[in-house]
C-alpha cells in the first residue's frame, strides 16, 4: 500500500481501534500488532490543507503558504486566551467564526499525570484517544473557544496542561480519581472563575459537575524500556515487530514513530 498518510482515525471501544489513511485505503492497525511493518518515505509531501508538493513540512503537513495563511494554524489554535477574532485580525473571520465559536469543553486527562487541557465537543472522546490518555473528564462546557483558554490559564496554575509523551509511552499512568482533582483546583480558581461568569455569563460557562470519568484502553501488547523516536526527514525507512499503539504513536520493538507529525507524506507500508 502506497499514499499520503494522515493521523489515524480512532474509535473509542476496548480496546481502541486504529485505522491509518494512507492513499485511498484505511489500514486496520490493531490486525497489524505482533507483525512485521515496513514503512517507507517516498520522497515527497503533499500539503494536508491545498494537496500542493512541498519540500518541507509545517504543522503537521502544511506547506508554508498554509501555514502562513490559515486560521487553523494561527497561535491562537495553541493559545486560545490569544483569540484575536474581536481585534479584526482573524486571519480567515468566516472560519473562525464557525470553528472557535462553538461549544468547547475544558477536561482533565491521565497519560503521563493528570493535565489539564481544551476540546471541541466534536473531538470528544478523539482528543483524549490522541493523547494517549488512559482517563479522562469533562469539567467544563463553554460558549467559545476564548472562554475555554480563558478558564484553562487560570487551571493550569494549579495542574500541568502538557503531557510528557516519553513517559506516556513507556507505561500506563498511575490511576486517578480525576472527579477529586477537579474539586481541589476548582475550589483553588473559584475566584478568578466567577470573574469570567460575571464577563460571559453564567449560561456560557457551565460546570459539569454529574460528567462521568471515562477509562480508555489502547492496544498494546508490549511497552518499551527505552523511547528511540524515529523521523522520516532523517530515516527513509522505519521497520520493526508492532507492539502496540498509543495516542497517534506506533510502538515498533525497534523505536515509536509519531504518525501525526508526518501527515501529508508519501509512504510505502508492507507488512510481513
Amino acid at each position: 500500500m502506497k499514499g499520503n498518510i494522515k493521523k489515524m482515525q480512532v474509535e473509542l471501544s476496548t480496546p481502541v481501534s486504529y485505522q491509518l489513511p494512507i492513499g485511498n485505503e484505511l489500514v486496520n492497525m490493531n490486525d497489524l500488532i505482533g507483525r512485521n511493518i515496513k514503512l517507507e518515505y517516498q520522497g515527497e509531501i503533499n500539503c494536508v490543507a491545498c494537496g500542493r508538493k512541498t519540500n518541507k513540512s509545517f504543522a503537521q503537513g502544511h506547506c508554508y503558504p498554509c501555514f502562513r495563511d490559515l486560521a487553523s494554524c494561527d497561535m491562537c489554535i495553541m493559545k486560545p486566551e490569544t483569540c484575536h477574532y474581536e481585534a479584526g485580525t482573524c486571519r480567515q473571520p468566516e472560519w473562525g467564526e464557525e470553528f472557535c465559536f462553538q461549544s468547547h469543553y475544558i477536561y482533565l486527562a491521565n497519560s503521563s499525570g493528570v493535565k489539564v487541557g481544551i476540546t471541541r465537543g466534536t473531538q470528544i472522546p478523539t482528543r483524549w484517544i490522541d493523547q494517549g490518555a488512559g482517563q479522562a473528564l469533562p469539567i467544563f462546557k463553554v460558549a467559545t473557544r476564548l472562554q475555554s483558554g480563558l478558564i484553562e490559564v487560570e487551571l493550569k496554575k494549579h495542574v500541568s496542561d502538557r503531557t510528557d509523551w516519553r513517559k506516556m509511552l513507556k507505561g500506563n499512568a498511575e490511576s486517578m480519581d480525576l472527579a477529586e482533582v477537579r474539586d481541589r483546583i476548582i475550589a483553588e480558581s473559584t475566584a478568578a472563575i466567577d470573574e469570567l461568569k460575571q464577563q460571559y455569563g453564567d449560561e456560557a460557562i457551565q460546570f459539569l459537575g454529574d460528567a462521568e470519568q471515562i477509562d480508555i484502553h489502547f492496544p498494546i501488547e508490549n511497552y518499551p524500556e527505552k523511547i528511540k523516536s524515529f523521523n522520516f526527514d532523517k530515516q527513509s525507512v522505519i521497520e520493526g515487530v508492532l507492539l502496540g499503539i498509543k495516542g497517534q504513536y506506533l510502538i515498533l520493538d525497534s523505536g515509536v514513530l509519531n504518525i501525526r507529525k508526518f501527515s501529508g507524506y508519501n509512504i510505502a507500508l508492507s507488512v510481513s
